[in-house]
C-alpha cells in the first residue's frame, strides 16, 4: 500500500467518524455527504492501485465499475451501492428540500465501512 493510498483509507475513516457524529445531532443530509466521501476516497485508492486517477465523481463511479466491480476485484453490489450513494448526495447538497431521514443516512453509514474493509485487504 502507498503512502498516498493509506492517506485516501484514513481521510476515508475520519469521513465515517465525521457522518456518525452527523447521524446522532440529526444533521442527516451532511452525514449522507461524509459517508459518500468515505466511499469516494476509498474509490480512488483502489483505483489508485490500477494505476488510475479521474478528476470527476462520474469518472470515478465509472472506472470503479469497469476496472473493480466488473472484473471480480470487489464486489459488484459495491458499484451499486457507490452509486446509490451518489445519488443521495446530490439530493442532500443541491436540493435545498432534500429532507433525508436518519434511515437514509444510516443505509449509507453501514456500507461505508466495507469499502474500507475491502480497501484494506485488497491494498494490503
Amino acid at each position: 500500500m502507498t503512502p498516498e493510498q493509506q492517506a485516501l483509507i484514513n481521510k476515508s475513516q475520519r469521513s465515517v467518524a465525521a457522518a456518525q457524529t452527523l447521524i446522532q445531532q440529526g444533521f442527516y443530509d451532511f452525514a449522507v455527504s461524509r459517508e459518500y466521501y468515505a466511499m469516494f476516497y476509498i474509490a480512488e485508492a483502489l483505483l489508485d492501485q490500477e494505476g488510475l486517477s479521474f478528476s470527476s465523481h462520474a469518472a470515478v463511479i465509472g472506472a470503479f465499475g469497469q476496472h473493480l466491480a466488473r472484473p471480480g476485484k470487489v464486489p459488484t453490489e459495491f458499484h451499486r451501492q457507490f452509486i446509490d450513494a451518489q445519488a443521495q448526495r446530490t439530493r442532500a447538497e443541491y436540493d435545498s428540500q432534500a429532507n433525508l431521514s436518519q434511515s437514509d443516512a444510516e443505509i449509507i453509514v453501514n456500507q461505508a465501512p466495507d469499502f474500507i474493509a475491502i480497501a484494506i485487504q485488497v491494498l494490503s
